[in-house]
C-alpha cells in the first residue's frame, strides 16, 4: 500500500520537547473514543498542561484509511501516561465507550476496525520501522495505563481508565505484519 500522510500540526506542536528519532522504542496504539477524527481533532487541539499543549497521539488514522500526523515523531505527545518520552502515540478512529466512557454498565466497545484503517496502519508501522531505528516494541494503551477509577455512575465500582484500543483490535493481523514485539504485561 501506498502511504499518504496529511500533515496537519497542532497549534502548539512547537512547544512539545524535541527528541532524536533514535529515542523511540515504542509504539501505542490507541483508539479515539470519539466520534469522528473532526471532534478527535478538538480534544487535540485543548491546552490542558501549563506548558501550552494538550493531550494527543502523534497519528491518526481515519474509518477510512487516511492517515494525519498530528505531532512530528522527532517530538513528544502526551498521550500515554510514563512512556511519552520514548514512545509514537497512534490513534485509531473509534466510538470505543463514548459518549459514557466512566459509566460501569457502557464497558463494553463494539466498533470494529475496518479493513481500510488496519491496512492503513499496517503501512505506518512500516513506514515508522524505516524511520526510527530502535523501534522495536507495541503496546495497546490499556496495556500500559492499567489505573482503576470510581465510575461515574457508580463510585463504589472502580473500572478501568483506559481499555484501548480494544478487544475487536486485530492484534494477531498487525503482528504478523509489524516486526514489532508486545512487551509483556505486568
Amino acid at each position: 500500500m501506498s502511504l499518504t500522510i496529511h500533515d496537519q500540526p497542532l497549534p502548539y506542536v512547537e512547544l512539545l520537547p524535541e527528541r532524536p528519532a533514535a529515542a523511540v522504542e515504542l509504539v501505542v496504539i490507541h483508539c479515539t473514543e470519539l466520534p469522528d477524527l473532526a471532534t478527535a481533532r478538538e480534544y487535540g487541539e485543548r491546552v490542558l498542561h501549563p506548558s501550552g499543549a494538550g493531550n494527543s497521539g502523534h497519528y491518526y488514522i481515519d474509518r477510512d484509511g487516511a492517515v494525519y500526523r498530528y505531532v512530528p515523531g522527532t517530538r513528544v505527545a502526551n498521550h500515554v501516561r510514563g512512556h511519552n518520552p520514548n514512545s509514537i502515540g497512534i490513534e485509531l478512529v473509534n466510538l470505543g465507550r463514548y459518549p459514557h466512557w466512566w459509566d460501569s454498565r457502557q464497558q463494553q466497545m463494539t466498533e470494529p476496525y475496518g479493513d481500510a484503517q488496519i491496512t492503513a496502519l499496517r503501512a505506518l508501522l512500516a513506514e515508522l520501522r524505516r524511520d526510527f531505528p530502535n523501534l522495536r516494541r507495541i503496546a495497546g494503551h490499556e496495556q500500559l495505563d492499567t489505573d482503576l477509577m470510581p465510575a461515574s455512575d457508580d463510585p463504589a465500582i472502580q473500572i478501568h481508565r483506559k481499555l484501548d484500543p480494544g478487544p475487536l483490535f486485530p492484534w494477531a493481523e498487525v503482528l504478523e505484519a509489524c516486526g514489532l514485539s508486545r512487551p509483556a504485561v505486568p
